[in-house]
This record gives C-alpha cells, sequence and structure tokens, in this order.
C-alpha cells in the first residue's frame, strides 16, 4: 500500500481540523503538513492538538519548506491563499485538491493555467452525495426543460462570505448546460420591490445564512400542477473531508490535468 502524504491548509480552521482527523484515522495517509497563516496563534504547535490527539506535525506558516515531501495539498481557504498556495505547488511539482469557493473568472483560469504542471481537482463542493446529486440535475433538467421554472435556494452557517455559496451556482451552472445556456445568461440573484413577473428562461437563487447550518441546497423545478424538488443536507463537515480524500487518491498516479469531482467518482457524461 502507497503512503500519501497529504498537506492540509487552514489547519486550524473547521474544515482544516475535520481534514486532519481524517487523514490521521486513514491507514494508507500521513499528515505531511498543516498550514496557517502567519501571525496565528497556532503556528509552532501540534496540529494533533486541534482535535485532541497530538500526532508530531509542527503547524507551519512557511509554506514552501513545510511542503518538502508532501504528495497533495488540500485546500479549503480563501481565493487568495489558494491561489498563493498554488504558486508553491506549481512550483514544487505537488498536486492539489482545491475546494475552495469564492474565485473570479481569472482566477479560475488561474488554476487551469497551473493544471498545466500539476494535476488537480477542483470542485465547489467535496461531497459524494452532492455530487451524485449534481448528476441528478443534468438528468431532471434534460427532461423538465419545457413548462418548469427552476429556483435554487441553499442555507449556510453564519460565518460564511461569499453568496451565492459556490455549490448553488455550481447546480445552476449543471442545469443551465443541461438547457443549452450559460448561467451567466440566465441566473437572477437579486429581487427586491415590483420585479414584474418571472422570466421563464431564468434560474433564480435564494441565500440564508444563519446559525451553524453546515450546508443545505435544494433546486425547485416548478410546473403547472406539480414540482419537484431535489434536495441535498449536509450534516457535518465530514462528508467534505471524505470527498476531498477520495479526491486526493485519484491524483496519485496523474501527473498533470484539470479534474473535479465528477471525474473522480466516474460520473462525466460519455
Amino acid at each position: 500500500m502507497t503512503t500519501m502524504n497529504v498537506a492540509v491548509a487552514g489547519s486550524s480552521g473547521r474544515m482544516g481540523r475535520m481534514l486532519i482527523e481524517t487523514v490521521l484515522s486513514g491507514p494508507d495517509l500521513r499528515l505531511g503538513a498543516a498550514l496557517e497563516q502567519a501571525g496565528h496563534p497556532q503556528v509552532g504547535k501540534d496540529a494533533g492538538e486541534l482535535i485532541g490527539s497530538p500526532c508530531g506535525v509542527v503547524v507551519a506558516d512557511r509554506v514552501e519548506p513545510a511542503l518538502q515531501g508532501c504528495h497533495v495539498l488540500i485546500d479549503f481557504t480563501r481565493p487568495e491563499g489558494t491561489l498563493s498556495h498554488l504558486a508553491v505547488c506549481r512550483r514544487l511539482g505537488i498536486k492539489m485538491v482545491i475546494g475552495t469557493t469564492g474565485f473570479d473568472d481569472e482566477q479560475k483560469k488561474s488554476i487551469a493555467a497551473a493544471a498545466r504542471d500539476i494535476a488537480i481537482v477542483f470542485a465547489p463542493n467535496m461531497s459524494v452525495g452532492v455530487n451524485v446529486t449534481f448528476k441528478l440535475l443534468e438528468v431532471a433538467a434534460k427532461a423538465l426543460r419545457d413548462g418548469y421554472d427552476v429556483e435554487i435556494v441553499e442555507a449556510h452557517h453564519r460565518h460564511k462570505v461569499d453568496a451565492p455559496s459556490g455549490t448553488a451556482l455550481k447546480m445552476g451552472e449543471v442545469v443551465a448546460t443541461a438547457l443549452g445556456r450559460t448561467l451567466a445568461e440566465c441566473a437572477a440573484y437579486d429581487r427586491h420591490g415590483v420585479t414584474g413577473e418571472r422570466r421563464n428562461d431564468t434560474i433564480g437563487f435564494a441565500t440564508v445564512r444563519g446559525g451553524d447550518i453546515v450546508g443545505d441546497h435544494t433546486v425547485l423545478f416548478a410546473g403547472i400542477g406539480e414540482r419537484i424538488e431535489i434536495t441535498h443536507r449536509s450534516a457535518s463537515r465530514a462528508t467534505y473531508a471524505q470527498g476531498a480524500i477520495r479526491a486526493a487518491r485519484f491524483l496519485l498516479d496523474k501527473k498533470d490535468g484539470l479534474f473535479d469531482m465528477q471525474d473522480v467518482l466516474g460520473l462525466k457524461s460519455p
């Protein structure tokens, strides 16, 4: 069995702690590095202490030295931090699993460019269940293309900084593509005041933020006399961590290329 040395960015955050716990419990995995921003109080401390299980890996703020010997970096941080880590990984030839959301188009192009040199799984949601949901949405959208209005409702915890969520946007992209459109031309993000009747070629988005909601997403196909709702609810960040580890294992024999979770799960349409 090949042991994979996994680095975790944002190691002291909620997702980072869950990733560390998942890595430490994997028989074929080793925590190779745990990264944090300079000045963070956890820098210099044992990363395992974050989950009550010291492991001998010290949280580091110097990225390049910390990543020496690592096979893959898993990053669920912020766009600016992820792109900084990406540059180092590209230089060192280290693969990446990117679950960060909130990238603009130019930043996404930077990720695609880096994938010419290193293998990357880039997905707005690493949950296996969510990615199966994407496939279900593709099937539903193709079958319900006429006479059904599409609305997407997402809910997350109060600390989430981007809206709509990356997962909701991906759901919109899947539906729009299945309908032969682009999300940019049919998305409706804001409704306030007298909006007029709903255009039948739009995909609407509604955002909820509150409490400790891990992540709820519903896509509503509303027709005349019936509606279909496809919903995914996350009860724990463990689902994202397990999916990210599955993505890391997928990359182990890849030299370069840009992949998503549909590739990882073998769900891509021929």
